[in-house]
């Protein structure tokens, strides 16, 4: 069987229809709902046969699915066949709309297919009509049974069903494993999969649908061994880790169920067990993943009469709900908020700070969903969270190779640890006055020039974002891999606040920090990976040159290597999570050596006083993707892509408005495989292929780059008008773009929203042309000349100041950043200079050196362009001069630059 991932009557190109493969069913359902109205309205036959074609495809797909099921599809057939056009418009609309609104999870009147029309509410079938809004899955049962019996094996599931179960869920059957990994993949509910013992590999391996996603994804233990269940369920891990897998076998469970690669399994069943106990043994594993430790014990705590003496007034709410003044702040957020708060840690609630209770296991339930060893929650945001991890891990002395355009929390948090962060610079994209990602040669010249140097061993730590605000995403993998190469013990900060939601991507998940560490650890293990290391030292020699080791793609030696892996994440960023919630996620196999002070850490940056509904939000988050992150980031890959193409193929948004691609903000060099556009429908799946496994960057499909120079607007001004006239929210912005994201929040709606918006401002600009004349279109030229061609240079990290360099005779560009800072606070060693002032202009050309006091921040672009102890140069100046931007983080226009004065003594 094959499955067109693109085929539907609003296509994408290849990659992007793999990117949001399980959604792709509901296009085609509307696409059939398209044609039914056609047909209802013109009678015509040559829409009749594009219908029959158009089921043709969906029965292909419909085998994955539960809901329609078969009965109600074939009723579609019957009206086809009878030529009834109307029948066929109202079934074929109930269909559609309930599958894109997933009324079917919780109404049980849709899955009525006999005799709808006459009563649809009422008749409700006998195996289901006591189930009301019950948390909804399906199961996948992988059966050796001949197609005949399937539809027994379903009834047979149905009928275990019980009034008190917790969950409810339907079966859907096939026959080998090849169409398993295709319902895994397509069908973002099934939560649990029954492996019965004797199937079919199926296929012969050359499934179309399954070759495109066996490229990224491995699926090669299919090919090896003779426990197909087992390799089965090790491909299916790959693909949705989260999903329980159970065997039911006719061989000698019991020493089975003994051996390590056991446990890949939920349980194993031995082929007659009851059917109840299954079903049971269903409900408990999705239970598991449901179960939320912190948020049950608040919900059960806030139901209990509880007298407060504790300094929280608010909590109980009784100070605001009879206030003769705050009462209305009750009304809006109603009584469950105040009767969750306390300031105790005692009555079934935790401590953040020293967890032992139902936090600590709501912290391992989250390492164990994003695929951690360790988890810690943080709620006051990822800011803290990487400074926690860079006190910890990091001493005064050390040196951190440290992206000179990430977030201020790390350049922070080298001044509270003490460590002198090596800068290293990320391409720059001047055209849109923003930065990219740090190329893997830039780091692999630092290690190689402070190797050089003799300060290697000093070198603890690679600390860079992933992705990056607009969109860049790593190789992580390659890029620790060579990193490790050079020196083993490296530690690797990853900040992946914006990134956290790609984990339930099978395509992006091997570039997320936990994925490629997880990639890593098992490659160590494997004889090949220690072969092909000894064969690249037999390659380079004894005294390899700098050169030859830059461009050579490094392979490190696995008895050496320690894999220490952290990365942090803002769940508030990318998924239902309150304001701040952060998690910090740990993979280090030398952990218990820094764990005490990984924990002083905490104690330093952590609230005694932590919020505990961001706590609660937290352990839902977790939950939700565990249960369904899988769809809902599939439809946020959808929404982007879609907006993508909206904007750039409209006759009028297009002239005025571009969605920036990935080789606008990707360098070609870095983009080996030629991938210029997600949504380009002429690019081959080779292309797609190698983009996703081997390009050095990549751009975050959910991000997307809005260029508004062509229209007039900067950035700031564009962003204001959309939330003041239009309703529509954004946050980050450049010189000539702002930056829009697509999230689990998102739907189809919101895309019509923008588009609409868009296209009103562009026709607006359109009837402007017309009613006035050459001046203003003169004038709108040079205003989007200014915009998209007078833009300053994007100034590189200089130096710093050489009090502050150990060795200033030295070429490498660690400094002490801690020092500088803190000598700023000495308010008669600084000094003041305008920004416009000549002074600047005589200091630049005869010194004394210009020296930073602070951080100097502008938003946008928002990084440092100066850090305390900064060497300032002219084109920092100049750069400096030509920002129109209202936000500078540690600049007061009144005052100038603070700059640091030289010592008498030096």
């Amino acid at each position: 069987m094959i499955v067109n991932i693109s085929e539907n009557h609003n296509s994408h190109s290849m990659i992007s229809g793999v990117l949001a493969t399980p959604e792709l069913r509901a296009d085609r359902w509307i696409s059939v709902l398209y044609l039914a109205r056609k047909w209802e309205k013109t009678k015509e036959e040559s829409i009749k046969e594009q219908i029959l074609s158009a089921l043709k495809n969906l029965e292909e797909i419909e085998l994955y699915f539960a809901y329609p099921g078969s009965v109600c599809f074939n009723r579609l057939n019957d009206y086809l066949k009878e030529d009834d056009s109307k029948g066929f418009l109202r079934l074929s609309q109930r269909i559609s709309t309930t599958i894109i609104s997933k009324k079917f999870h919780r109404d049980v009147s849709v899955w009525d297919v006999e005799n709808y029309e006459d009563d649809p509410f009422n008749r409700l079938p006998q195996a289901i009509s006591h189930v009301k809004a019950k948390p909804y899955f399906e199961v996948l049962s992988v059966v050796p049974h001949a197609r005949s019996r399937w539809q027994h094996i379903k009834e047979e599931t149905r009928g275990v069903r019980r009034p008190e179960d917790e969950f409810i869920y339907e079966t859907i059957v096939v026959g080998n494993a090849a169409d398993a990994l295709k319902g895994i993949l397509l069908n973002s509910d099934i939560g649990s999969v029954v492996l019965y013992e004797g199937f079919e590999k199926g296929s012969n391996g050359k499934d179309s649908f399954l070759e495109i996603f066996k490229e990224i994804i491995d699926f090669s233990s299919l090919d090896e061994g003779d426990f197909l269940s087992l390799r089965l369920a090790q491909a299916i891990k790959k693909i949705r880790p989260e999903l329980d897998i159970f065997l039911l076998s006719d061989q000698s469970i019991e020493d089975f169920s003994g051996k390590p690669e056991s446990r890949i399994f939920s349980r194993i069943f031995y082929q007659m067990e009851e059917p109840l106990e299954i079903h049971l043994s269903i409900l408990e594993a999705i239970h598991v993943r449901y179960r939320t430790p912190f948020f049950d014990n608040l919900k059960r705590y806030a139901e209990r009469p509880i007298a407060t003496f504790h300094a929280l007034p608010i909590a109980r709410g009784k100070s605001v709900f009879t206030s003769n003044w705050i009462s209305d702040m009750g009304e809006f957020y109603g009584p469950n908020l105040f009767l969750a708060e306390s300031s105790a840690t005692t009555g079934g609630l935790d401590s953040l700070l020293e967890p032992t209770g139902n936090i600590k296991d709501a912290q391992e339930m989250a390492a164990k969903a994003f695929g951690a060893d360790r988890a810690f929650f943080v709620t006051n945001g990822t800011s803290t969270s990487n400074k926690m991890v860079l006190q910890a891990l990091l001493v005064p002395g050390d040196i951190v190779i440290l992206d000179r355009n990430c977030h201020k929390s790390h350049h922070y948090g080298c001044v509270l640890s003490g460590a002198q962060p090596y800068y290293v610079e990320a391409f720059p994209l001047v055209e849109y006055s923003m930065y990219g990602g740090v190329p893997l040669k830039t780091i692999k010249q630092s290690l190689l020039k402070l190797k050089s140097q003799g300060e290697l061993d000093r070198v603890k730590m690679v600390d860079l974002t992933n992705c990056t605000f607009d969109g860049h995403v790593y190789d992580t993998r390659r890029v620790m891999e060579e990193c490790l190469a050079i020196k083993p013990d490296l530690i690797f900060l990853w900040d992946e606040a914006w990134f956290g939601f790609a984990h339930w991507s099978p395509l992006l998940r091997q570039r997320t920090a936990m994925g490629a560490a997880s990639a890593i650890s098992e490659a160590l293990t494997r004889p090949e990976t220690l072969a092909a290391w000894e064969e690249q030292q037999k390659t380079l020699g004894e005294n390899p040159s700098d050169d030859m080791l830059l461009e050579t793609r490094l392979v490190p030696d696995p008895r050496r290597v320690n894999v220490r892996v952290y990365q942090t994440n803002s769940i508030h960023k990318s998924m239902s999570a309150l304001r701040q919630g952060s998690i910090v996620l740990v993979k280090d196999v030398k952990f218990e050596h820094v764990e005490s002070q990984f924990h002083e850490a905490i104690f330093t940056h952590a609230s005694t006083s932590p919020n505990l509904q961001i706590i609660a939000s937290l352990d839902v988050a977790r939950r939700q993707m565990q249960l369904e992150g899988y769809g809902l980031v599939a439809n946020a890959m959808r929404i982007s892509l879609e907006i993508r193409k909206q904007i750039n193929n409209h006759p009028v948004i297009s002239k005025y408005f571009k969605v920036l691609s990935n080789s606008e903000m990707i360098p070609e060099v870095f983009r080996k495989s030629g991938l210029s556009e997600y949504n380009d429908k002429n690019i081959s799946w080779s292309k797609a292929v190698e983009a996703i496994k081997n390009d050095e960057f990549i751009i975050d499909p959910s991000r997307m780059t809005l260029s508004c120079g062509h229209a007039g607007f900067d950035g700031t001004t564009f962003k204001n008008i959309l939330a003041d006239k239009f309703n529509i929210q954004l946050n980050k912005t450049s010189r000539n773009s702002v930056l829009l994201q697509s999230n689990i929040n998102n739907n189809r709606s919101d895309i019509a929203l923008l588009i609409g918006v868009l296209n009103d401002i562009s026709i607006d600009i359109e009837n402007k042309f017309q009613k006035n004349g050459n001046e203003y279109k003169n004038n709108f030229q040079s205003s989007v000349d200014e915009l998209i061609y007078n833009l300053p240079d994007l100034p590189n990290f200089s130096r710093f100041d050489d009090r502050y360099r150990d060795d200033p005779e030295s070429h490498t560009l660690h400094g002490d950043i801690r020092s500088a800072f803190y000598d700023a606070y000495d308010e008669s060693g600084c000094e003041y200079i305008l920004l416009n002032s000549s002074e600047i202009e005589k200091r630049l050309e005869s010194g004394p050196t210009l020296v930073s006091a602070n951080f100097v921040i502008p938003y946008p672009p928002g990084f440092p362009i100066m850090v305390p102890g900064q060497v300032i140069t002219e084109e920092i100046i100049t750069f400096m001069r030509k920002l129109d931007v209202k936000e500078i983080h540690g600049f007061n226009k009144d005052l100038g630059l603070k700059l640091l004065k030289k010592k008498i003594a030096e």
